[in-house]
């Protein structure tokens, strides 16, 4: 127990010590941003990258189509260049040229298959799979893939929490202070991200604290795909100068994707990769464009700067792209970085490491993402006004709702039909009531899908915390709901009758929470989630027994009576509800004689004996099932994201 208690050091595969020097201010002796010790010269080689797309077959309008099979899209053709240590390299062209295609292949966000390991490489040591790459490369998206509802500060420090676990505290909180002054977000620390709904920082600012985010663990290359998009001309230049001082004070390499760029921006952007087509049509400085367009007979006008030029004559520089040939200087790099002998040593120090201290260390790492999850579920579900309040209001006004209608039940055969009544209609409205959640899940696995696709942390850390964060605040929800429905409807008058039923509202709700959940993870959007959870929820109750008996279900849809969610919950009630009052009687003759006992309603159900707590291990079941659906489908999908 005490080695998942005591901080381990980072178990990492051959690229990361390959790459150790980029990653030596990650170390826990490191105190801050700016100490770290000098980063190592790095050259990044593409040669000859083409890209295939094999789209998928369609459904077919025609016999033609489904006789013909799709045809492969050719994204990049060949593309080379090299970018080194302090250089910015800007990928521009036209619309639909593969630029952000490059730049996701260069930041490892594809499938292996799709991975060809001949064509990148770093300081002349070849990339063999796109892991690697996503270890060594930052990658900022054109979407700003941020929780609104965290400060700037808090969603660098989380950011620092998750990827640089083996820092103190103190140090990370130095490296975010440090971070923000030069990403000039100080004086927006403690204002909101903020998105389309929720009011916060600029998009210019908003666009830095994700780059940011994925500078907190200072990589040697970062890649961003247009950075400058819907930012106006002064947020553009202040993001693009911002870039252009950390490549030069930390010595890194910048890959950007960009739109028309102003002649402000043109200053800091070192190479240009013009591409058309897929294919590569320029490649060099914006002195060498220049002297190309005029060489091939052009003028520029005044009011055009020579990247808006080559745009307008982008089909002739793509006809003359053969005879221009751009020769990169050859820069030596140190022999001992690369030396096999050494790249074998690292190999076998880390095996030996990972042989040692595996257990230890993901148990400690474990732990640590589960707590910093659980720290920021609770922020967000506190500051979620609208889920906080409309959670806590349904329970409140359904419960004193419901008990209004069934106030003092009475022990007769209408009270029978009541009860029963009751327990349905609490069971469709807990059950349903958890639907308004479905957005902030479906929000939060886009960031989701971010963060582990980077290895910020685990699929299952970010499960476990979301359970042990639900857990208190949906029993706060049961309880709200149970206390009024309970004694006002005169229900069994047992202390532990009462505390069974309390019991069996938190699990129903837990249960409908793992559903939603679950079923957000394989819906594509809100309305495609909503209309899924609807379905299966009144497929399941449908099947409940509630209005077909079990007998009168045909045998092909018998299946779902027993999936059903509302089959265990209802029979836990009515049993906790009649089988210690199972004598009385609920129902008399004119001659006094006792027509129904509380054990003749639970045989008018099928039920004969005390199943209350097999019904909530079913119950338990059914949540953790849920959850681990839930799990898998993530797991999968984030190791296929391209975010």
């Amino acid at each position: 127990m005490a080695s998942c208690l005591k901080p381990q050091s980072s178990n990492e595969d051959d690229s990361v010590i390959l790459f150790s020097t980029s990653n030596s201010s990650i170390s826990p002796s490191s105190s801050s941003f700016h100490h770290s010790p000098p980063p190592t010269s790095y050259k990044l080689s593409i040669n000859n990258l083409t890209y295939t797309l094999h789209p998928y077959k369609t459904i077919p309008f025609s016999f033609k189509s489904l006789t013909q099979k799709p045809h492969p899209v050719n994204i990049l053709k060949s593309v080379s260049f090299v970018a080194r240590t302090s250089e910015i390299v800007a990928v521009v062209g036209p619309s639909g040229t593969g630029k952000s295609t490059l730049l996701r292949i260069i930041a490892g966000r594809i499938k292996d298959k799709d991975f060809n390991p001949k064509t990148i490489s770093i300081n002349d040591h070849p990339m063999s799979t796109p892991s690697q790459l996503r270890k060594i490369c930052g990658f900022v998206s054109q979407e700003d893939n941020l929780l609104p509802l965290l400060t700037v500060k808090e969603t660098l420090l989380f950011g620092a929490k998750f990827r640089l676990k083996e820092m103190t505290p103190k140090e990370r909180e130095l490296r975010v202070e440090n971070l923000m002054q030069e990403l000039g977000l100080f004086h927006v620390a403690h204002s909101f991200v903020g998105d389309d709904e929720n009011r916060g920082v600029s998009g210019g600012e908003r666009k830095r604290v994700s780059i940011g985010v994925d500078m907190i663990h200072n990589p040697p290359i970062l890649v961003l795909d247009e950075p400058t998009s819907g930012l106006d001309s002064t947020s553009a230049l202040h993001v693009i100068e911002l870039l252009s001082s950390m490549v030069k004070s930390k010595q890194r390499i910048v890959i950007l994707s960009i739109h028309q760029p102003s002649y402000r921006i043109l200053q800091y952007i070192s190479k240009f990769l013009i591409l058309s087509h897929g294919s590569v049509v320029h490649n060099g400085s914006l002195e060498s464009l220049e002297e190309r367009i005029s060489n091939l007979g052009f003028q520029i006008p005044l009011q055009l700067n020579a990247l808006e030029f080559s745009m307008e004559i982008i089909q002739s520089l793509e006809d003359n792209s053969s005879s221009f040939i751009v020769h990169e200087n050859e820069t030596s790099f140190p022999s001992s970085m690369w030396a096999p002998e050494e790249e074998n040593i690292g190999s076998d120090v880390f095996q030996s490491q990972y042989e040692k201290e595996n257990f230890g260390h993901l148990c400690y790492v474990n732990m640590m993402e589960i707590l910093f999850l659980c720290s920021r579920f609770w922020k967000i579900i506190y500051r979620t006004k609208q889920l906080f309040l409309a959670r806590t209001m349904q329970a409140l006004v359904g419960g004193f709702g419901l008990a209004s209608v069934y106030i003092k039940v009475r022990k007769d055969e209408d009270g029978i039909a009541e009860r029963l009544g009751l327990f349905a209609f609490s069971l469709s409205f807990l059950l349903s009531s958890t639907v308004e959640a479905l957005p902030i899940y479906l929000q939060e696995r886009t960031v989701l899908m971010k963060e582990a696709s980077r290895g910020a942390y685990r699929i299952s850390s970010y499960l476990i915390a979301n359970t042990f964060v639900f857990l208190p605040f949906l029993f706060v929800v049961s309880l709200l709901f149970a206390v009024p429905v309970y004694w006002i409807v005169g229900l069994n008058p047992s202390l532990t009758a009462f505390t069974f039923f309390t019991f069996v509202v938190w699990l129903i709700v837990l249960m409908a929470s793992s559903l939603v959940l679950f079923l957000s993870s394989v819906s594509p959007d809100f309305i495609s989630g909503n209309s899924l959870i609807c379905t299966v929820l009144g497929a399941f109750f449908l099947f409940s027994g509630y209005f077909i008996p079990k007998e009168s279900i045909p045998k092909y849809w018998l299946f779902m009576y027993y999936v059903s969610l509302y089959r265990y919950p209802l029979d836990a009630l009515l049993t906790n509800e009649y089988w210690n009052v199972g004598n009385e009687c609920f129902s008399q003759g004119s001659s006094s004689m006792c027509l129904v006992t509380g054990f003749d309603v639970l045989k008018s159900r099928g039920i004969e004996k005390d199943n209350r707590w097999m019904n909530v291990g079913i119950m338990f079941g059914f949540f953790v099932f849920y959850r681990l659906l839930c799990w898998v489908i993530l797991a999968r999908k984030a190791s296929k994201t391209t975010i």
